[in-house]
């Protein structure tokens, strides 16, 4: 590793850090998972900053520090299987494969769902499987999962999701309007119910049903 590569490399963690993201495990599977790979094109070169950036389709990929505080409020274990709502690029599905036994990602996107993979498959993590298909749906031959994350706004945790969450688990998505700030919320599936904290405010483009069959 060049001085160059290092110093983006500490700037990248330092920032993190600054935002909120404390656990150890979730800083080491960002350091270990580059997010340049799941950045094309002019905005390759930003990839480092902790910025949210276009990708293809109209979407984005979320901005370093808000990959890290979701993944840090799930609190996933070794042995967790996971279910992520909005492939994109397949960076936060990287980032979760680092930590759990078992990560199943869907997007609407057959583009997205298609470079994903490619990625993926590069890197060698072959504990992700990414499927082009309803998030709002879920993935009900796979439930229960222990934890879900949504990286799309809905103006309520879609109930088959939350059927799809096992007793103890976590689910955390961005509730609100798309046209206006969202609460990060953070759902706790128990025996008596479900217990929800708000975690900060942020902006996602909103989840939508069905599929986009286009190329």
């Amino acid at each position: 590793m060049n001085q160059s590569t290092a110093e983006t490399k500490m700037q990248f963690l330092y920032a993190l850090r600054s935002n909120g993201v404390t656990n150890r495990q979730v800083l080491s599977a960002m350091e270990s998972v580059d997010r340049t790979l799941f950045v094309r094109g002019v905005f390759a070169d930003r990839s480092h900053e902790d910025i949210p950036l276009p990708i293809d389709c109209g979407q984005t990929i979320s901005q370093p520090s808000i990959v890290g505080l979701m993944t840090q409020a799930l609190h996933v274990e070794p042995r967790h299987k996971v279910l992520e709502i909005g492939t994109g690029t397949g960076y936060q599905a990287a980032i979760l494969s680092k930590l759990a036994r078992r990560v199943y990602t869907i997007d609407r996107h057959h583009r997205l769902v298609h470079e994903a993979r490619k990625i993926l498959t590069k890197i060698n993590l072959d504990n992700i499987t990414a499927i082009h298909g309803d998030g709002s749906l879920g993935l009900p031959e796979q439930a229960p999962f222990d934890r879900i994350i949504v990286t799309a706004a809905a103006e309520d945790p879609p109930s088959p999701l939350l059927d799809q969450l096992r007793v103890g688990g976590i689910m955390v998505l961005p509730v609100g309007r798309s046209s206006t700030v969202q609460d990060l919320i953070q759902v706790h599936k128990t025996d008596e119910g479900l217990k929800y904290n708000e975690l900060l405010s942020v902006r996602f483009v909103p989840l939508l049903e069905g599929i986009d069959e286009g190329r």
